[in-house]
């Protein structure tokens, strides 16, 4: 017999698609047809239209975050592990851009925890990040806040280009990629300011 558990990972699935396919014109109704039943029965699983998208973009945060964890154990340097969590970033955003635009513009906009649970998931990622400086032989001895003030400004700054890059795919993602570690690793042409004594 099927469970609750399972019937509600089915209707996830057909939400999926259906925002793959029709991006911000997602619709509770388009999401019902695609699964084969009435809204209200879509209604009894959920709660309410914020309460699928709720249920989205926790599955997309948790796969995100799974991919990018694995980026930062990338053997090979600083620099290696680096690029590889960028890329993996944006490398989801590629791989499924109507469900990141869909995430980032129609269900943020729309309700307020979904909005929470994306600040949420930057925040994670940077606190993960910092962990990963300051075990950095490369960076040694870096304190918890500067590791921290890093790591919170390089995840908003991937983000940042992320969506910028969503309305420019001409940009091939190598090149993002390329771009954001010649920032992040000193090619800016600016300079490297004195960094003074590390943060505790």
């Amino acid at each position: 017999m099927e469970s609750i558990t399972d019937r509600r990972e089915q209707l996830l699935e057909a939400a999926d698609r259906v925002v793959q396919r029709e991006g911000s014109a997602a619709s509770m109704n388009l999401i019902a047809a695609e699964a084969g039943i009435t809204k209200p029965i879509l209604y009894r699983h959920f709660g309410d239209k914020g309460g699928l998208y709720r249920a989205l973009a926790d599955r997309h945060i948790d796969r995100l975050l799974g991919r990018l964890r694995a980026a930062l154990l990338t053997r090979g340097g600083l620099t290696a592990r680096t690029r590889a969590t960028v890329d993996a970033y944006l490398a989801a955003v590629e791989e499924q851009p109507q469900v990141y635009r869909f995430l980032m513009e129609v269900a943020v906009a729309e309700d307020v925890d979904v909005r929470g649970q994306v600040l949420g998931f930057v925040r994670r990622f940077g606190d993960e990040l910092a962990e990963g400086l300051r075990a950095e032989a490369a960076l040694a001895p870096i304190g918890e806040i500067r590791a921290r003030v890093w790591a919170h400004g390089i995840a908003g700054m991937v983000q940042a280009a992320g969506d910028w890059w969503l309305d420019h795919p001409d940009v091939p993602r190598e090149v993002v990629v390329d771009e954001l570690i010649a920032l992040m690793f000193g090619e800016f042409g600016l300079g490297t300011p004195s960094l003074g004594t590390p943060s505790a």
